[in-house]
C-alpha cells in the first residue's frame, strides 16, 4: 500500500518500466565474522509469532553525501524497504533458520543532504504463512556495512507502529479450489485505517513506538544463542515491470465501460452501484496487481484471481468463457474516500484473469488505473531456436514464459498453487535454465536448499524450504542428479564437493534398503512418488511401499551411475567403482525379475501384475537393459497403450531414454501433447493432461531445453562442458538453427537436410572443442566456426 505522492515516483521511473536490482554490492568481510552492531527489531506488545503488519522508520540527518552508503538489511516473514519514499528492494530471499538471508543494498543514489528516512514495511503471516515460509518470529534488521553507516543501525531509536487495517483473507483456497493450495492469505485492506503516507520524510511519527531490541545479528558458524544465523543472498534482486492488463473480457452492473485499462482514462462506478468487471490478461502472469482509485468512500473491491475460469469443476477451452466462473485466492480493499489511493498486495499474485466485483456506497469510485507489476527472478533468455516447422515457436515461447513463472527466490513448483521448490520439478527446470539464459546462480541456491534440508536419515527432503517436513526419497536421488548435471555444465569443483559426503548418505540410504534375495529395492518409507499418472496410488508405483519396485530400484540404477562418475573426478575411486559394482549388480537382478517377455517390456515388479511406460523408460535410462533390445522395448512402450502412461514431468524421462537407445529422431513427432495444450488455450504449460490442477507447471516445460540438446543435439561431453558433443536429431524436420550459452561463450549450430544427409555449420566457443555425429559417424570439432558436411 503506498500514498499519491508514491504514485509520482512510480510512474516517472517504472513508465518505462523495468525495476532491474543486481545484488553485486560487497559485505564488509568483518560483518561475517563477528556479531553485528544492529539489533534485531520488533514492535513491542504483540504477539511475536502471530499475523501482523508493521511498519518501521529511522529518520536522521546528513549533512554531506557519499559515494556509497551500503547497508544490509533482513526480516522475518518478509520486508519491502524505502528510502525517502522510494521502493528500494525486497526480501529476504527465502531459506531457513540455519541459512537466513541479508540483502546488501547501496542506498547512496537514494540519499539526500538533510533529514532523510529509511522506511520498511515488514510483514508476519503467522499461522497462515505459506508453506515455503519458515519462521521464527516478527523482527526486522538493519546493520550499515561500516562505521559510517552506522547511523541507521537498526536498534531502539527505531521507530515503529502495527497496521491494523489488514486483516488476512482467502484462507480457504483450497477448500473452494478441491484442491492442495498452500500460497499463504489474501489481504483485506481498511483504507481507513491505513497509514497513508507512512513512508515519507513528512509523515508525523509523533505517536510511533519505540522499537523493542530483540536481539544482535550473527552470521554462519557464530553465535550461542541464534534465532536466525545470517548469510549473505547469493541471488539477483528480484525484478519488477509494469505490465498492462490486455483487455476486458465482460461486465455486469455497467451500461457502458470505457477500457481504463490503457492508463489513459478512468472508469467512474456510481453511487449505490453492484459492478463485476472480468479482466483477461491474455497469458498466465505472475505479478503484483496494483489499482489506484479515488474516493468511493464506504465502497469495497474484491480482486479473484485465476489461471482459467471453470465450468462444473472443469475448466476446458482456456479462451472460452461463456457460461463459466471465477474461482480463486483473493484479496479485498475498502477505500478511504481520498484520492490516487494505490492497492498492492503484500504478496505476488499469478493470474490470466482478475474479476473486481465493485460495490459502492453513497460516494462513486473512480478507478485511476489497473495494471500488474510482473515479477520474477531476473532470467535473461539468450538462447534461440528456429526451424522449418513455425508451430514450434509457440511451443518454445510458451515453455519459456512456464519457466519464469516458475522462477523467482527459488525454482517454483507452479506459482498459483503451492510455490514450493520439489527436486524433481527442479532438476529439469535447472537444465531449461542453464541452456536458455545460461545462468545458474538459481542452480546453485536450489542445490544448496536440498544440501540444507536434510533429514537425520540422509535424505533430503522432498521439498524446500518449507515449514512441514516432506521427505521423497526418489527426489533425493534427482537432488543427486541434479549435482551430476551441474558437474557436467560447470567447471566448479570448490562448490561440487560439499555434496559428496550428502551425496554418499542418500545413497547408503538405499543401499540399506536393498532386498538381498532379490537384489532390487526391498520396502521403503515415505513418499515414494515417481510421477501423478492415473495408475499409481498417489504418485507411488507398485513395489514402492511393499518392495521390489522396478522403477525406483532403476532409478537408483541410473543415479549410482552418475554418482560413480562424479567420485571418480574427484579422485575418489574405490566409491566410483562400488557404486558402479552396485548398479550392474542390481540392474541386471531387477531386469531378470522384472522383464516380460510376452509383452515385451518390463513390470513394474517380478510379480508382473502391473506395467507402466515408466518401468522400462528406467530400466533402459539405467542401462540395465542390454543395447540390442532397447530399441524394440522402448517401440512397445510407444506403442502399448495398456501400459499406464508417463505425463508431460515423466515423458523428460522418455526422451532421455530415446536418446540413450538411439532414438532421438522420434523426439519430434513426441510433442503432440504440448500442441494439444496450445490448441486447447493454454498459454503456459499444465501440471497434467487436463482435468489438471496447475495451468503452470515448470516441469513440463523441458522441450525449451530438449529443442536444444535433443533436436540441435548439444550436449556436454566431458565435465565443466570442456567438450562438446553435436548429435542432431531432426525428425521430420528439414531445418533447425539452434543458439546457446556456454560457460566460455556461445554455441551456434545451422543445419539443413540436403538429400539424404545434412550441410551446415557449427561455431564454439574459445579453448572449447568437441565432436558432431551423425548416424554413427564422427567428426571432430574445433574452437571457432566450422562447415558440416554429411552425405
Amino acid at each position: 500500500m503506498m500514498s499519491s505522492k508514491k504514485l509520482v515516483f512510480i510512474f516517472s521511473f517504472i513508465c518505462c518500466a523495468i525495476f532491474s536490482r543486481a545484488q553485486d554490492v560487497p559485505v564488509n568481510p568483518e560483518l561475517l565474522r563477528k556479531q553485528w552492531t544492529a539489533f534485531w527489531i520488533s514492535c513491542p506488545n504483540v504477539a511475536q509469532r502471530d499475523y501482523g503488519i508493521y511498519h518501521f522508520r529511522k529518520d536522521f540527518t546528513l549533512n554531506t553525501l557519499a559515494e556509497k552508503f551500503i547497508v544490509h538489511v533482513s526480516a522475518d516473514n518478509r520486508y519491502r524497504l524505502f528510502v525517502n519514499g522510494k521502493d528500494v528492494c525486497n526480501g529476504p530471499a527465502r531459506g531457513d533458520l540455519y541459512n537466513w538471508y541479508f540483502e546488501s543494498i547501496d542506498i547512496a543514489p537514494y540519499l539526500k543532504t538533510g533529514k532523510n528516512v529509511i522506511a520498511a514495511q515488514v510483514w508476519n503471516m503467522g499461522t497462515l504463512a505459506p508453506v515455503a515460509q519458515i519462521s521464527n518470529q516478527t523482527a526486522f534488521v538493519l546493520q550499515g556495512d561500516t562505521e559510517a553507516e552506522s547511523l541507521v543501525n537498526t536498534n531502539s531509536s527505531w521507530k515503529v507502529i502495527e497496521n491494523k487495517a489488514y486483516q488476512p483473507c482467502s484462507i480457504d483456497n483450497g477448500i473452494r479450489l478441491k484442491t492442495y493450495m498452500v500460497v499463504g492469505p489474501g489481504d483485506e485492506v481498511e483504507g481507513s485505517r491505513y497509514p497513508w503516507g507512512w513512508e515519507r520524510a513528512d509523515y508525523n511519527i509523533a505517536k510511533w513506538l519505540k522499537a523493542q531490541q530483540i536481539a544482535n545479528p550473527v552470521t554462519a558458524g557464530y553465535g550461542t544463542d541464534n534465532l536466525w544465523t545470517l548469510v549473505p543472498r547469493n541471488i539477483p534482486l528480484i525484478t519488477e515491470k509494469m505490465q498492462r492488463m490486455a483487455k476486458i473480457a465482460r461486465v455486469s452492473g455497467l451500461k457502458v465501460t470505457n477500457n481504463f485499462l490503457s492508463g489513459k482514462t478512468s472508469l467512474t462506478i456510481p453511487p449505490n452501484s453492484k459492478v463485476s468487471i472480468l479482466v483477461d490478461q491474455n497469458f498466465n502472469t505472475v505479478a503484483y496487481p496494483e489499482l489506484i482509485v479515488s474516493k468511493g468512500k464506504g465502497s469495497s473491491l474484491k480482486f479473484t484471481y485465476a489461471e482459467a475460469l471453470f465450468k462444473n469443476d472443469i475448466k476446458g477451452n482456456r479462451n472460452d468463457i461463456a457460461g463459466k466462473e471465477i474461482v480463486g485466492n483473493f484479496d479485498v480493499f475498502h477505500p478511504d474516500g481520498a484520492d490516487k489511493r494505490l492497492f498492492r498486495p503484500l504478496w505476488l499474485r499469478t493470474y490470466r484473469f482478475i474479476q473486481l466485483d465493485i460495490v459502492t456506497a453513497a460516494q462513486p469510485l473512480v478507478v485511476n488505473d489497473f495494471y500488474g507489476m510482473q515479477s520474477g527472478y531476473p532470467f535473461k533468455a539468450v538462447a534461440s531456436f528456429s526451424s522449418n516447422d513455425q508451430s514450434l515457436q509457440e511451443i518454445w515461447k510458451v515453455g519459456w514464459r512456464t519457466a519464469e513463472l516458475c522462477a523467482g527466490e527459488t525454482y517454483y513448483d507452479c506459482p498459483y498453487y503451492e510455490q514450493l521448490q520439489y527436486e524433481g520439478d527442479t532438476r529439469i527446470q535447472a537444465l531449461i535454465s542453464l541452456y536458455v539464459t545460461g545462468d545458474d546462480r538459481l542452480m546453485r541456491k536450489a542445490l544448496l536448499n536440498f544440501y540444507h534440508s536434510r533429514v537425520p536419515e540422509g535424505l533430503t527432503q522432498g521439498r524446500y524450504p518449507s515449514n512441514r517436513l516432506q521427505v521423497i526419497p526418489p527426489f533425493s536421488l534427482y537432488w543427486v542428479s541434479m549435482v551430476h548435471d551441474y558437474w557436467l555444465h560447470r567447471n566448479d569443483d570448490a562448490f561440487l564437493e560439499q555434496f559428496l559426503l550428502p551425496m554418499e548418505e542418500v545413497l547408503k540410504w538405499y543401499e540399506n534398503n536393498i532386498d538381498p534375495q532379490k537384489q532390487m529395492l526391498g520396502p521403503m518409507k515415505w513418499w515414494n512418488f515417481t510421477d501423478w499418472n492415473t495408475a499409481f496410488d498417489f504418485g507411488v508405483p507398485d513395489g514402492a511401499n511393499d518392495g521390489n519396485s522396478s522403477i525406483i530400484t532403476f532409478q537408483y540404477v541410473y543415479t549410482l551411475r552418475q554418482a560413480a562418475n562424479v567420485f571418480k573426478h574427484y579422485g575418489k575411486v574405490e566409491q566410483a567403482r562400488h557404486y558402479t559394482k552396485l548398479a550392474d549388480q542390481l540392474g541386471a537382478s531387477s531386469y531378470k525379475l522384472c522383464y516380460d517377455a510376452k509383452k515385451g517390456v518390463v513390470a513394474n515388479t517380478p510379480l508382473k501384475n502391473s506395467f507402466s511406460q515408466h518401468a522400462s523408460i528406467m530400466a533402459v535410462l539405467s542401462g540395465a537393459v542390454p543395447e540390442a533390445d532397447e530399441e524394440e522395448i522402448l517401440n512397445r512402450v510407444l506403442t502399448d497403450t495398456t501400459l499406464s502412461q508417463a505425463t508431460f514431468y515423466y515423458r523428460f524421462y522418455l526422451n532421455q531414454a530415446l536418446k540413450k537407445a538411439g532414438m532421438a529422431e522420434l523426439y519430434y513427432s513426441q510433442l503432440e501433447p504440448w500442441r494439444e495444450m496450445l490448441r486447447n488455450g493454454l498459454t503456459t504449460f499444465a501440471e497434467n493432461p487436463d482435468p489438471t490442477r496447475s495451468d503452470c507447471h515448470a516441469w513440463s516445460a523441458s522441450p525449451n531445453y530438449d529443442f536444444l540438446a535433443t533436436i540441435c543435439g548439444i550436449m556436454p561431453d566431458a565435465a565443466g562442458f570442456k567438450k562438446v558433443l553435436i548429435q542432431p536429431a531432426l525428425g521430420e524436420l528439414n531445418q533447425v538453427t539452434g543458439h546457446m550459452p556456454h560457460p566460455f561463450g556461445t554455441i551456434d549450430v545451422s543445419i539443413k537436410r540436403v538429400g539424404d544427409g545434412i550441410k551446415g555449420t557449427v561455431s564454439l566457443p574459445p579453448n572449447v572443442t568437441g565432436r558432431f555425429v551423425w548416424k554413427g559417424i564422427e567428426m571432430q570439432l574445433k574452437t571457432g566456426m566450422q562447415q558440416i558436411s554429411f552425405n
